[in-house]
C-alpha cells in the first residue's frame, strides 16, 4: 500500500517504510534485504520516528581538556561511558502512530514491540521525538564543487549549544521522549510508553507539530493558530492566530524561523524572538512541503509545479523573487541534505529531481519513477536518498557528489 513514511535510523544502518494499510517493513540500509516485518497500527499508520542518538564528542573532551594526558583520557571516557549508557535508549528505538489511537515503540533490532500508549479514539497522526543538540551527525560537507569553502558558521552546530559534558549528564537525567498528537491531544510519552505530559486540548485538532532544534519548545499548529509550548514547564510561550488551516511547520536549523505551509495557497513565516512575521501567497494549491537548507538560509517549498526556493537570509524572503526549481508536475515532495549539498524534489508525475539551488544551472540529476513519490528521506551522512512511492515501493539512491 501507500508507503506514508520512511525513517532512518541515527546511524543509517536502517531504513523503516511504514505501509498506510499497518504495516511497517525495516530494511537494510546496505543491502536492501527485509530484517524484520512489524505489526505496525489496526486501521493504518500514519507516521514513524527513530529515536536521535548521541554522539561521542572525543573533539569537545580533547578542546576542554588541559593538556595533562591523564585529565584528558578521563574526560573522553566518561563521554564514551556516558554515552554507551544512553545508547540502549536513544539509538534503537523507533517510535509510529496510527489509527488505532496508540504510539507504539519498537526495538528493531529484535523486531518486537518495546512499549505502547494509547491516546484514546483518536487516529495519531503525528509522532516527534525531542531533539537532542548532542545527536549522532555527520560533519557538514564543503559545497558542491568547492572543497575549500568555508563550512556554515560554527560548522552546523546549534549556536550557544550545551558542551558535550552538559548535554549528555541532561540526556541522562532526563531519558528520551516523544510528542504525539491525535486530534485535539499533545502529550510526551517517554521510552517507556509512560505519558510524560499532557497538555490542554487545543482548539482545533492538530494538523502539525515541530520541535525547536534545540529541543527547548514545541510548536503546534490547528485550524486558526500555533502555539509555542515549552518543554520542560510546560507553560505558553507564544501563540499566533492564523486565520486558515496549516498544514506543515518546520523551524530553520538556526532556530530563528518558524514556518508554517497553510491551506489558503501561502506560506507564512514568523520569527519568535523578534516578533515579527512574514508572508507570501499566490501558490497554485495549499502548501504541504517545507524545507530548510542546512545553514537556514534557503526555504524550499511545494504548493505549485515548480518547486519555489526563497532566500531567508538577513530579512528574509517577503519581497524576494524565489528561485525556481521546474517540474511538469505538481511539487509533492522536498527535502534537503543535512549538511550544504543538495535538494531532492518530487512531482506527481513521477520525476525526482536533486538540485543545488545556488548555481546558475541548478539541476544536477533526475530521474523518472512509475509512481509518485510520496515521501522524501536522505541518509544521515546524505549519500542515499530514500523514496517512498504512492504504489506501496520503496527506493534508494545512491548519490554521489
Amino acid at each position: 500500500d501507500y508507503a506514508i513514511d520512511l525513517a532512518w535510523s541515527p546511524d543509517g544502518r536502517q531504513l523503516a517504510a511504514a505501509s498506510a494499510s499497518g504495516p511497517i517493513s525495516v530494511f537494510d540500509a546496505d543491502t536492501g534485504a527485509k530484517r524484520h516485518d512489524l505489526a505496525g497500527h489496526d486501521g493504518g499508520t500514519n507516521a514513524l520516528a527513530w529515536a536521535p542518538a548521541l554522539q561521542k564528542s572525543e573533539d569537545r573532551s580533547q578542546k576542554s581538556a588541559t593538556t595533562d594526558g591523564a585529565q584528558e583520557s578521563r574526560s573522553l571516557g566518561f563521554e564514551h561511558s556516558l554515552a554507551s549508557d544512553l545508547r540502549s535508549l536513544t539509538s534503537d528505538l523507533l517510535a509510529s502512530g496510527g489509527q488505532d489511537g496508540c504510539v507504539r515503540i519498537w526495538d528493531p533490532a529484535a523486531g518486537n514491540q518495546a512499549a505502547e500508549c494509547s491516546l484514546g479514539s483518536g487516529w495519531v497522526e503525528h509522532v516527534a521525538w525531542r531533539p537532542m543538540v548532542g545527536r549522532v551527525t555527520c560533519p557538514p560537507k564543503p559545497a558542491r564543487g568547492d572543497d575549500t569553502a568555508p563550512q556554515a558558521k560554527g560548522e552546523g552546530r546549534i549556536p550557544n549549544a550545551p558542551t558535550a559534558n552538559e548535554e549528555l549528564r541532561r540526556a541522562k537525567d532526563s531519558p528520551p521522549y516523544l510528542a504525539a498528537a491525535a486530534g485535539r491531544k499533545l502529550v510526551f510519552v517517554g521510552a517507556d510508553g509512560a505519558v510524560r505530559h499532557a497538555f490542554p486540548e487545543t482548539p482545533k485538532t492538530v494538523a502539525a507539530l515541530a520541535w525547536h532544534p534545540q529541543g527547548g519548545a514545541i510548536a503546534v499548529a490547528w485550524y486558526g493558530g500555533v502555539r509555542l509550548w515549552d518543554a520542560d514547564d510546560y507553560h505558553t510561550q507564544r501563540e499566533y492566530a492564523y486565520g486558515s488551516a496549516i498544514a506543515a511547520l518546520t523551524w530553520s536549523p538556526d532556530g530563528r524561523w518558524l514556518v508554517a505551509g497553510a491551506q489558503d495557497n501561502a506560506v507564512h513565516l514568523w520569527i519568535p524572538e523578534e516578533e515579527q512575521e512574514f508572508h507570501m501567497s499566490g501558490y497554485e494549491t495549499k502548501v504541504r512541503e517545507l524545507a530548510f537548507s542546512a545553514d537556514s538560509r534557503w526555504l524550499a517549498t511545494g504548493g505549485a509545479r515548480d518547486a519555489c526556493v526563497w532566500d531567508c537570509s538577513g530579512a528574509g524572503p517577503e519581497g524576494r523573487e524565489p528561485l525556481a526549481m521546474p517540474h511538469s508536475d505538481r511539487v509533492c515532495a522536498v527535502a534537503f541534505q543535512h549538511g550544504p549539498g543538495l535538494l531532492a524534489t518530487a512531482a506527481h508525475d513521477g520525476e525526482v529531481g536533486l538540485w543545488d539551488p545556488p548555481r546558475r544551472q541548478p539541476l544536477v540529476a533526475a530521474v523518472k519513477l512509475t509512481a509518485p513519490a510520496s515521501k522524501l528521506a536522505w541518509s544521515p551522512d546524505d549519500t542515499r536518498l530514500a523514496i517512498g512511492s504512492q504504489k506501496g515501493g520503496v527506493m534508494v539512491l545512491r548519490v554521489e557528489n
